[in-house]
């Protein structure tokens, strides 16, 4: 039987970045937007759906004079990815 796989995580441009973090905890918004490649606006809709899944937290500060937005990866967004990828497994064939 097919596990369920987690909606939030089933879009390209989120399941990008929760890849990206899983591998370097916290990112900057600037990070994330050349390595996904995504929109400004875009990614920025997608990051608040994560943080409102409980997945990342997003801190905004200034640096100088410029504003800076900061993602973290939460425990629970640990545990999503992983259950994730687990699911995709069984779609695979995998174990």
């Amino acid at each position: 039987m097919f596990k369920p796989l987690d909606p939030l995580l089933h879009s390209e441009l989120r399941l990008a970045v929760m890849s990206l973090l899983i591998s370097v905890q916290e990112a900057d918004f600037s990070f994330l937007k050349e390595k996904t490649g995504a929109t400004a606006g875009n990614l920025s809709v997608q990051l608040n759906k994560l943080a409102e899944g409980g997945y990342i937290t997003i801190e905004k500060s200034f640096k100088g004079n410029y504003p800076q937005t900061t993602c973290r990866i939460t425990k629970a967004g640990i545990k999503a990815f992983e259950d994730y990828v687990n699911a995709l497994k069984s779609y695979i064939g995998k174990k």
